[in-house]
């Protein structure tokens, strides 16, 4: 009997579940269900025809904990795919929740011979007499066989028959040679069985080790203006692979890198390397939606799979959903936990997809920094079409922010702020569970009040809720070398690479995170990675200015100047050289160029703390501070790189650095792992 002492197992039409070892079995075949699904499904089975509400369902099995209905939603999902055809007992009503109907039987365990037996009558009933409850001949290891034994004669001599058979016995096995393959992740043959143009290789298919990258979907209907939500299709499913069990997936980052790019897929493969390719297309038309979608080996660019989705466009989230198991089937992949719900997916809770299509405007206009006004309005929008739209609130504290930080009107930048913590809270108190809401509280926490352990715990919070490839590794590991903890910003950094292999910006990060411990030879390797990795011009700028800083670490001033004079005139340029010049043998120019610095100061803000690294490459403690000083009254951008800069660590026990790390909520400059940059070169020396 199960935990309640009434029945241990449930069956209808081909499925068996027992209660006691949890366990669900469709035809006879074992399959995986995670173990809030199970608990869906047990609970519906046990009192069938009985309608739930949502938030019975919640109640019961989450305790409701701030779980929405769209991880019910989910779990719904995942149980029908499981159980097939036999889910077909299972009705949604709308508006209400759900209800269980068909025929249901109940079974219970003999205390003494272990025996299977059917319970008849009200089978919650603790009353309920149980039949055959004498051992019969054979005892009945399972409720297959138990409602075999008390089945009509006729019926069970036509069972006897059919198994007898050898050719409906091989036919059998036939049709469950492919359920093997669809328990190991619920339900995918039953999607392919029903839609035109599948094809699947029967290659069988090594689960460890797998790794996907979706390249983004073709807007095929060519319009300007839809190709956001090409992306989004492609986007939603990078999302919701990253939450399988043994799949390594590459985040958007590098996968979108082949846009428009001619590489073949092994040559692709190679370079982010994985194992398989997403590709296919997306079109839309008035209310319908069509998705072609094939996975592709990359080590041989041969096809595994593909199928068409033709879909009304009202059913878009549960098609997003179908794509990715079908996916994930073809893999041969399970879900780490469950189906990620509407809140890791970006959409609203509510299902309105109009607030959704504009959620979506706003992360096209959201990545990469393309026009952060109209991500703005696009997310504004959103939040004013359904007012509990988390992650649209989110998002919309996140570009509010962006936009203080570039407003050099300092009181703008405070209104700004203020505007949103309110937009980042609203979206707090709606889904408490949102990682990304927390990774951008921790982005506010940091840029407006310098709460460094306050964003550090948001980023803890966020990143126990996010998948492996998420970005905020690469945040968390700036704030942890803003706070002196190189060694674990390395290992932040280095996760961040993992999941966008191709992100030249973030091996320059790692070399200023290298270079600053004085491993020097490592950060030139970075440095090389990125530059086979982002050969845009403005990172070549960047590039020229870190093997600059490099060669001035080492003392080597013909390089340091040779690569600052590499770079395009401007500003940068000539703070990197003034840098490079202090080194070299031409005290007058050394001078001259920082004279030039100095008077020019006003043109741009952070020139502030250029300057004060100057004066510690110099060796001049006192300027050092006083430029420091003006630093953090024109914006503070030192303050985020103080506890790891070489220059300014030379001076780690001057009472003055420890002052200014305690205006700006940092720890002391004694806590910091990273060297100043007279250990580094003396440890440099020491290697030749």
């Amino acid at each position: 009997m199960d935990s309640e002492g009434k029945f241990r197992y449930i069956a209808f039409d081909a499925v068996e579940i027992d209660l006691v070892s949890r366990r669900v079995t469709v035809a006879g075949v074992e399959t995986a269900l995670e173990p809030k699904a199970f608990d869906v499904l047990a609970l519906l089975a046990r009192t069938p025809d009985k309608a739930f509400t949502r938030d019975e369902i919640l109640d019961a099995v989450w305790g409701h904990r701030h779980i929405t209905p769209s991880v019910l939603n989910r779990v719904i999902l995942l149980i029908r795919h499981a159980l097939g055809d036999s889910a077909r007992g299972l009705h949604t009503l709308r508006g209400i929740g759900y209800r269980f109907g068909g025929e249901v039987r109940f079974f219970a365990q003999h205390e003494k011979t272990g025996a299977i037996v059917h319970v008849a009558g009200d089978a919650l009933s603790a009353d309920a007499p149980a039949q055959n409850t004498a051992e019969p001949p054979g005892v009945p290891a399972s409720p297959a066989q138990a409602a075999a034994s008390t089945a009509p004669v006729e019926s069970r001599s036509r069972r006897a028959g059919d198994r007898a058979t050898p050719r409906r016995s091989a036919h059998a096995a036939l049709v469950l040679l492919p359920l093997l393959a669809v328990l190991v992740f619920a339900g995918w043959k039953l999607w392919s069985r029903t839609q035109p143009g599948v094809v699947a290789d029967t290659a069988p298919m090594s689960v460890k080790g797998q790794s996907i990258a979706v390249l983004p979907l073709v807007n095929a209907g060519g319009e300007a203006d839809q190709q956001f939500f090409s992306d989004a299709i492609s986007e939603n499913l990078i999302t919701t692979l990253s939450q399988f069990e043994g799949l390594k997936v590459i985040g958007r980052g590098s996968s979108f890198r082949f846009r428009d790019g001619k590489e073949d897929s092994k040559t692709i493969g190679a370079k982010l390397g994985v194992t398989h390719l997403v590709e296919g297309s997306v079109q839309r038309a008035d209310d319908n939606v069509r998705i072609g979608i094939q996975l592709v080996r990359t080590i041989d660019g041969s096809t595994v799979w593909t199928q068409r989705f033709d879909r009304p466009y009202h059913d878009l989230f549960a098609l997003q959903d179908e794509i990715a198991l079908a996916v994930a089937g073809a893999l041969q992949v399970r879900l780490l936990h469950a189906m990620p719900g509407a809140v890791e997916t970006g959409r609203p809770a509510s299902g309105n997809l109009e607030a959704y299509n504009a959620y979506l405007r706003g992360t096209y206009y959201m990545t990469g920094g393309k026009e952060v006004a109209k991500a703005i309005e696009r997310f504004a929008e959103a939040t004013r079409i359904d007012p509990d739209y988390a992650q649209a609130w989110s998002w919309l504290g996140f570009m509010r922010t962006q936009y203080a930080r570039g407003d050099r009107d300092a009181d703008a930048a405070r209104a700004s702020y203020a505007q949103a913590r309110n937009e980042i809270d609203t979206a707090l108190r709606l889904e408490p569970n949102f990682g990304q809401a927390h990774a951008i509280r921790a982005n506010l926490l940091g840029s407006a009040d310098h709460d460094w352990n306050g964003a550090l715990a948001e980023f803890r919070i966020a990143l126990s809720l996010a998948p492996d490839n998420d970005p905020s590794h690469g945040a968390v590991s700036r704030l942890l070398a803003t706070l002196g903890r190189v060694n674990e910003a390395i290992i932040e950094r280095r996760k961040y690479i993992e999941g966008d292999p191709l992100a030249g910006f973030a091996h320059i990060y790692l070399a200023q995170l290298l270079a600053s411990l004085g491993r020097l030879e490592e950060a030139e390797t970075s440095l090389r990675d990125a530059t086979k990795l982002d050969p845009d011009p403005g990172a070549r700028d960047w590039l020229a200015s870190e093997r600059s800083y490099l060669a001035v670490l080492r003392g080597d001033a013909v390089i340091a100047r040779t690569e600052a004079e590499s770079m395009a005139p401007g500003r940068w340029r000539e703070r990197t050289l003034t840098l490079a010049l202090q080194i070299g043998n031409d005290r007058a120019a050394a001078d001259a160029a920082l004279q030039h610095l100095t008077d020019t100061d006003g043109q741009a803000k952070n020139d502030a703390y250029a300057t004060a690294r100057v004066h510690a490459l110099r060796g001049d403690a006192d300027k050092t501070f006083e430029w420091l000083q003006r630093d953090r009254e024109r914006g503070d951008s030192g303050v985020h790189h103080a506890l790891f800069d070489p220059l300014l660590l030379r001076f780690r026990d001057d009472p003055r650095f420890a002052e200014y790390c305690r205006k700006a909520n940092l720890p002391p400059p004694s806590a910091s792992e990273a060297l100043g940059i007279d250990r580094i070169r003396a440890a440099n020396i020491a290697k030749r």
